[in-house]
């Protein structure tokens, strides 16, 4: 009988998000995991009565996890259906997009595949940054997620899926790295393409460049940091009022 979801996601989003589920259904056992390892440590009897909402998280669940949930799974991605994978936000800046969006779907073995449940796109603002842009989908994401709420916390049935199909080459980690591996003839133009979506060293991972054998790591500059810093509403701001 389903009355259990295990949402896997962040600190500050996991009080807002089940504060919404409970709103529809204030018998719901909600379980917050963070990890993969948490998910793993769940007994299988739970699983076989629970239903996985997955939000803004770079876990993989495996499929012997997927496929001993009773009442499927379902993700939240940032970012629309023809920029599945990892970080797309960055991707889509600097491939020069001017639509994004959100998206939600079942989750199958393979990521950011399944059918789709829900969308929201929205226009590219003229000369957003990577982190404007994460904002505004976080901002759709949000909306999407009180928009499917309802079903998502009492309807014990599949969510509907629409006709949208996934679309684009799937972004991934190695892609990321080799963005920040910058040849030694690169034009000006593209390194400063480059620099512009990947130089923050987010993740870890900075433009460096090999030469005669030395690596050389791009450093942000202070200065810059201080004048380009964008306003980002906290996420849980942005969940309390969507």
């Amino acid at each position: 009988m389903f009355g259990t979801v295990i949402l896997l996601t962040g600190p500050v989003e996991e009080g807002p998000l089940t504060g919404v589920l409970r709103g529809h259904n204030a018998r719901l056992d909600v379980r917050a995991a963070k990890s993969l390892a948490d998910l793993e440590a769940l007994a299988p009897d739970l699983l076989a009565r629970a239903r996985l909402i997955a939000f803004v998280t770079d876990v993989v669940v495996p499929a012997h996890i997927l496929n001993a949930l009773g009442f499927g799974a379902y993700n939240f991605h940032p970012g629309p259906p023809h920029y599945p994978g990892w970080v797309p936000a960055h991707f889509a800046i600097y491939d020069g997009a001017r639509r994004f969006g959100a998206t939600a779907h079942r989750m199958i073995e393979r990521v950011d595949a399944g059918p789709i449940i829900g969308v929201e796109l929205f226009d590219i603002p003229p000369r957003a940054s990577v982190l404007r842009l994460q904002e505004l989908a976080f901002v759709q994401l949000a909306r999407l997620f009180w928009q499917l709420a309802p079903k998502l916390a009492a309807q014990r049935e599949p969510l509907a899926k629409l006709p949208i199909k996934w679309s684009g080459r799937k972004s991934t980690r190695r892609m990321y790295q080799a963005m920040c591996d910058i040849p030694a003839w690169i034009s000006e133009s593209e390194l400063e393409r480059r620099i512009a979506v990947f130089g923050d060293g987010h993740y870890g991972i900075a433009p460096t460049v090999t030469l005669h054998g030395r690596v050389f790591r791009y450093a942000v500059p202070e200065a810059q940091n201080k004048v380009d810093a964008p306003s980002i509403v906290p996420a849980e701001k942005i969940l309390e009022s969507a």
